[in-house]
């Protein structure tokens, strides 16, 4: 369910704003989209796995609070992040 430290590298170095960069909003939030891709494959097959889907809330409330973020303080550039992750909006 988790993702694997060479796919959150992958995710580091694709979405860094500059070099060294793990905490900037992008960086987070495209961490989180792939931790929610993973637990709504998982759900899938184990549909009454109910404690990891108040995980997935969570994880969702969290990526919510991020993106609500970036486009408080730049519009522009949170069109452009919810266009690079495929998230509808």
């Amino acid at each position: 369910m988790s993702i694997t430290s060479e796919r959150k590298q992958e995710l580091i170095t694709e979405y860094a704003t500059k070099s060294g960069d793990t905490g900037s909003p992008e960086v987070q939030v495209a961490i989180l989209s792939e931790r929610i891709a993973n637990l709504t494959e998982h759900f899938k097959t184990h549909k009454k796995d109910n404690h990891s889907r108040r995980g997935l809330l969570k994880l969702v409330s969290q990526r919510r609070r991020l993106l609500d973020y970036v486009k408080r303080g730049n519009a522009e550039r949170y069109q452009e992040l919810i266009g690079r992750l495929g998230i509808r909006r």
